[in-house]
């Protein structure tokens, strides 16, 4: 569990990563020593797992965006063909999930063409896939890789205290 302050801070990342560790201390009333404490623990416990730059696909040429399904004759806890699958540049997700097929796969290519190519000869070639269902994205209504914290489920304890509070 995180607590507020910690849920704030992970707030502010998600929308600038770049944020200096001067201002997430003054944005949430703390010493920047202890924003530089709280960060290491959240990068140590997995919870802040990267810090990335978010780039526009047309400008790097992948500006198709394709949904796959993938179906396959794997059964037990070893998923081979998973990590096969996400050895694959172009591919950017790789869910294993419920229902008929067995992991849907969000795909950047340049084009048709390109997703074609994908197709044939590295997804429907890899281990134990059996078929595979492609849904290609006409437009893109809303892409955001923030996860919106609850707040009022961040609270840890009596250590509540709103944003606004000082406090070093």
């Amino acid at each position: 569990m995180i607590d507020e302050i910690d849920g704030s801070i992970l707030d502010i990342l998600q929308y600038n990563a770049r944020t200096s560790q001067a201002e997430l201390a003054k944005a949430v009333g703390l010493a920047p020593s202890a924003i530089t404490e709280r960060l290491k623990k959240l990068e140590a416990k997995g919870i802040i797992r990267d810090y990335v730059a978010l780039i526009d696909p047309h400008v790097v040429d992948r500006g198709l965006l394709a949904f796959v399904s993938v179906r396959t004759s794997e059964h037990g806890p070893d998923m081979p063909s998973a990590v096969q699958l996400s050895k694959i540049p172009e591919v950017l997700e790789v869910h294993h999930v419920a229902g008929d097929d067995c992991y849907l796969l969000k795909v950047r290519a340049r084009d048709a063409e390109h997703l074609g190519q994908l197709l044939r000869q590295h997804i429907a070639s890899a281990q134990s896939v059996i078929s595979t269902k492609t849904t290609i994205v006409l437009e893109t209504v809303k892409e955001d890789p923030r996860i919106a914290i609850p707040k009022e489920k961040t609270l840890a304890g009596p250590a509540r205290r709103s944003l606004g509070e000082g406090g070093a």
